[in-house]
């Protein structure tokens, strides 16, 4: 059981684990998890971390976009965010990249979900290791993370 999922368990969060066979050859993750689990895109959100000026932020974005880093430096009210350094990233949050998820992290950082995802009924995210995603309330995690909504997300 990864930390993601103890911390949903010891919380009591309505929550539902999805695994699923990860195909090492992916292009893309995210997109990856919402084929196989046969949903869509725009419900499910990968874990970025970015690098604000040496302070690490976490972003939760739908899969079927992009990180818009301006508006993520606006929301944290910094003057310039860069995606973070992958090792560092993986060292701070105890989870592998493409299976960062934003519950359950070694240290808690400051956590922007794209506003999108306050609309759905559930959304889903990493569970904590590649092939493992979680469905769950939205206001769930915001609460959870201590995260603030923010139009953060770019439509491709």
């Amino acid at each position: 059981m990864t930390p993601a999922l103890k911390l949903l368990e010891k919380q009591r969060v309505a929550h539902r684990a999805m695994p699923y066979e990860h195909d090492p050859k992916a292009p893309s993750y995210g997109l990856e998890a919402a084929d196989k689990l046969g949903l869509e895109p725009a419900h499910v959100f990968k874990t970025l971390l970015a690098d604000a000026e040496g302070e690490l932020l976490v972003a939760v974005v739908p899969v079927s976009g992009t990180l818009d880093l301006k508006a993520l430096a606006a929301a944290a009210k910094v003057k310039k965010v860069q995606m973070a350094d992958v090792k560092l990233a993986e060292k701070t949050t105890g989870y592998r990249v493409g299976g960062i998820s934003p519950l359950g992290q070694k240290k808690r950082l400051r956590t922007f979900i794209d506003s999108s995802a306050q609309y759905l009924a559930q959304i889903y995210v990493s569970g904590g290791k590649r092939g493992l995603d979680v469905a769950l309330a939205p206001a769930d995690l915001q609460r959870l993370t201590q995260a603030e909504w923010a139009d953060i997300g770019r439509g491709d």
